[in-house]
């Protein structure tokens, strides 16, 4: 490999994931501070990585669009997509591509581009007969945010300290958040709660949510809700209880201006969600609560705190055996949940 390489990540989704991978920036940027950078991902999650200037290029795999083809019998379309796509991944003549996902559709993705070397992370599905090389990241006991990418950091050569999630609001971003914040008369400090996922288990109580958005308003702090356009019922069945004085942002912002809006936020709340790892990658006060899934159970240096009862079914991930009652969120209380956000404000100050 020269001096100046040419480098492409595939991390294709998922949000937080992704966010989460951002830590290999400016680690390979501390590897190799002349390299070109390039970094695959799908559209959904672009908009966390388009304004990052520690990125020379950002690719997109329209696979959404590939679906619809797909569906529609447009096969000749989809088969010039995919010949335009993969003219697209060869022009990089990338040196190393670091297939950070490690499945079958960021394998291909990687093999496609032709680079001579071809680093996996953990990758299964077949991808690992299409990979050069192959890094299998260890267990830990206590695992920190991103740890499977903190070890691939130290395969890699960086030292410790180079990796630090990287998400990167526009500036065009952050201009929207202010706007849709003052639209719905929010002042400062405000709290972004983040409550919603895509699997019930992980998910804590509406009835909860709306107590704890009324404990920070007796406290001074605007509650403000985040999520995308499908969460619009779940955040009227918070506001809904009781009538919990939460600001509604839910739908209405895109997903580099609910990254904004949390850069701007006092304190962050949030289940196992990419909102939520968004909060700590900006060094946010995070109260993170976790009970199915179990991601990490340290932040390293950022100031976020992992509520997360270690009951015998947990983290049950897919298959919870709790007949839906979810006693691992169920554990965390509202006051111990305002305990911790207060203490964390405290510490961060």
């Amino acid at each position: 490999m020269n001096s100046a390489p040419r480098i492409l990540v595939v991390r294709l989704s998922a949000l937080g994931d992704v966010a989460m991978a951002s830590g290999l920036i400016p680690v390979l940027r501390a590897v190799h501070p002349d390299a070109r950078l390039a970094w695959l991902t799908e559209p959904a999650a672009a908009p966390l990585l388009r304004a990052n200037p520690r990125l020379d290029e950002l690719l997109i795999w329209d696979r959404p669009s590939w679906r619809r083809m797909w569906k529609e019998r447009r096969y000749a379309d989809l088969w010039r997509a995919w010949r335009e796509f993969r003219q697209q991944l060869r022009a990089g003549r990338y040196d190393l591509v670091i297939d950070a996902q490690g499945l079958l559709k960021s394998g291909l993705c990687a093999w496609w581009t032709g680079a001579p070397r071809r680093l996996g992370l953990h990758p299964r599905e077949g991808s690992q007969w299409l990979m050069t090389e192959r890094f299998e990241p260890h267990p830990m006991a206590r695992p920190q945010i991103g740890s499977e990418y903190r070890q691939l950091a130290a395969h890699l050569g960086a030292p410790e300290h180079a990796f630090r999630l990287d998400v990167v609001p526009s500036d065009q971003a952050r201009r929207a958040a202010q706007e849709a914040l003052a639209r719905s008369g929010v002042a400062t400090p405000y709290a972004a709660l983040c409550p919603f996922t895509t699997r019930p288990q992980k998910h804590w109580f509406p009835d909860r949510w709306a107590a704890l958005a009324q404990r920070l308003r007796d406290e001074g702090i605007t509650p403000v809700l985040l999520g995308g356009p499908a969460d619009h019922a779940a955040a009227l069945d918070i506001l809904h209880q009781h009538g919990a004085p939460a600001a509604d942002l839910v739908g209405q912002l895109r997903l580099d201006e609910s990254a904004a809006v949390i850069q701007g936020a006092s304190l962050l709340i949030g289940v196992d969600t990419g909102l939520t790892h968004i909060g700590t990658a900006m060094r946010v006060p995070t109260v993170a609560l976790f009970g199915s899934t179990r991601p990490y159970l340290s932040a390293g240096e950022a100031p976020t705190r992992v509520m997360y009862e270690a009951l015998p079914c947990s983290p049950c991930r897919r298959h919870p055996t709790c007949g839906g009652r979810f006693d691992c969120m169920r554990a965390h209380s509202v006051d111990a949940v305002a305990r911790e956000a207060r203490t964390i404000m405290e510490t961060a100050r």
